[in-house]
C-alpha cells in the first residue's frame, strides 16, 4: 500500500510539473503576443500617456540605471513632450518616434 501511495504521489508530482511548464509557456507568448499587440494598436506611441502617467512610466524605465537622478529627470521631460515612453528599461525607442528623434545639441539622444 505504502508503494501504491509513493507511486501516485510521485505521479501527481511530475504532472504538476510537467502541468506548470506547459502553462508558464503558453503564459510567456500570450504575454509577449499582448506587449506586441499593445505596440502596433499605438498604446507606446506619441499621445499614449496624460502628463500624469510621465512619473509613473520614468520610473518603470529607469529602474534598472545607475544614473536613475539624470535618466528620471531626462525622462520626465521628454514623456512631457511626446506623451510617451518606451516599453523595457532601454531600448524600443522606434516605438515612440518624438522620443526617438529628440536630440541634444551635440547630435545624440536627449531621451533616455
Amino acid at each position: 500500500m505504502a508503494k501504491v501511495l509513493a507511486l501516485l504521489f510521485s505521479f501527481l508530482i511530475l504532472a504538476s510539473v510537467a502541468f506548470s511548464v506547459v502553462l508558464g509557456g503558453v503564459g510567456y507568448d500570450r504575454l509577449s503576443e499582448e506587449k506586441a499587440k499593445n505596440a502596433q494598436k499605438g498604446m507606446y506611441g506619441q499621445g499614449s500617456l496624460r502628463t500624469s502617467q510621465c512619473p509613473g512610466e520614468c520610473t518603470r524605465r529607469c529602474s534598472k540605471t545607475q544614473y536613475h537622478k539624470p535618466c528620471m529627470f531626462f525622462c520626465q521631460k521628454c514623456c512631457r513632450k511626446c506623451l510617451c515612453v518606451p516599453p523595457g528599461f532601454y531600448g524600443n525607442k522606434h516605438v515612440c518616434s518624438c522620443y526617438n528623434n529628440w536630440k541634444t545639441k551635440r547630435g545624440g539622444p536627449k531621451c533616455p
